[in-house]
């Protein structure tokens, strides 16, 4: 029984701490943008879309013998192609936060030392972060999920602090307009992708299986109640002054303290989030595509930085357009192989959820509207 519970547990905290990271602090102000009541009602309903997916895409692991990688779930269900798409759709969605991390440190840098630039500082962090991806820093990367569990407790502080600071204001949460529907779309969708940790979730699992419904139920709930508690708290106290990185604007308001500790905070799940992502990157260049190390170190650092200087500078527009098209294509071919997998399964699953036509067309019209939005406007 205790190592059910510690199993359980720990693939919790390996799915939370893909879903949960520096994404949060863009989420306050795309949805100040909106109005609060629409933001909530996204929140919650995309939140419960990817719980959805995620059950669905946990369903093909478990249909499928051995070992893989979503590229290689897509080859055995949706052939070649669907491979390529998802390969692409992972790429796209790994440089969009290198990019989006390294305009934000130079932000809450920024915000720290407002006599410096947040250029400059960008520079900074990208001389600094650059040197960490190649030296190869695992330990950023293997304790990445403890460190997700104190991003979420300072989260939380901050939020708390916020709410019983007395310059929360009740009328600032409100507003509904269906028109800004679009407005945080991109943004939370990033928030909520963790299928790419799936895989790694199911070998840590090993001979526990029977608890990947539990840990997926868990783990994506619980970010939905997170968001909307920080999101609540911090529009609650900068309302239309709520900034881009949600903890420059509640320095603005709650002063220096916050100043110092909600831009630290920023800094630090920005920075180990880069890190992590940019091991990842750089290891599927070197061992999937067979690139020799150095390599596969500059294409995965010199991509953000070229975006960067070419004047791709805008933190919530990147990270929106990265959820959007990353997180769309990803969730649409999950439920097509999701119906492949019923079809063509190699073994019986552990759990099965119903096969439900319209609820699947709806996602894939939802996934699929999000990305004709970011296209078209």
């Amino acid at each position: 029984m205790f190592m059910s519970k510690l199993v359980l547990f720990g693939g919790i905290a390996t799915l939370m701490g893909t879903i949960v990271g520096a994404g949060i602090l863009g989420l306050p102000y795309a949805i100040a943008k909106s109005g609060f009541y629409i933001g909530l009602l996204e929140i919650v309903l995309i939140g419960l879309i990817f719980l959805l997916a995620h059950l669905m895409f946990g369903e093909v692991m478990l249909r499928t013998k051995g070992s893989h990688q979503l590229p290689g779930y897509a080859k055995i269900y949706l052939g070649k192609a669907g491979k390529i798409i998802l390969l692409i759709a992972m790429i796209f969605g790994i440089y969009g936060p290198l990019l989006a991390y390294l305009i934000g440190t130079g932000n809450a840098l920024s915000a720290i030392f407002p006599s410096i630039s947040p250029f400059v500082f960008s520079i900074i962090m990208f001389a600094i972060l650059s040197v960490l991806v190649f030296s190869g820093l695992k330990v950023v990367e293997e304790s990445e999920f403890g460190l997700m569990f104190i991003l979420i407790g300072v989260i939380l502080a901050i939020s708390i602090w916020a709410l019983l600071s007395g310059k929360f204001d009740s009328s600032f949460v409100q507003g509904f307009n269906v028109w800004n529907l679009f407005i945080p779309y991109g943004i939370i969708v990033f928030a909520f992708m963790g299928a790419p940790a799936l895989p790694e979730v199911k070998e840590e699992l090993k001979n526990h299986k029977h608890l990947l419904k539990k840990v997926i139920i868990w783990a994506s709930l619980l970010p939905i109640l997170i968001y909307v508690f920080f999101v609540f708290c911090v529009i609650g106290v900068t309302g239309a002054s709520t900034t881009e990185i949600a903890t420059i604007g509640l320095g603005n308001v709650l002063g220096p303290k916050m100043v110092l500790l909600g831009n630290l905070l920023a800094i630090f799940g920005m920075s180990t989030s880069f890190i992590a992502l940019g091991l990842a990157m750089k290891e599927m260049y070197t061992f999937d595509l067979k690139m020799n190390k150095n390599l596969a170190w500059a294409l995965t650092c010199s991509v953000p930085l070229i975006l960067f200087l070419l004047g791709l500078n805008n933190f919530i527009s990147v990270l929106s357009f990265t959820g959007a098209i990353a997180g769309g294509l990803i969730g649409i071919l999950i439920v097509l192989m999701f119906w492949q997998a019923k079809k063509f399964g190699q073994r019986t699953p552990e759990y099965s959820l119903k096969k439900n036509f319209w609820l699947s067309l709806l996602i894939i019209i939802v996934f699929s509207s999000g990305i004709a939005y970011v296209f078209w406007f």
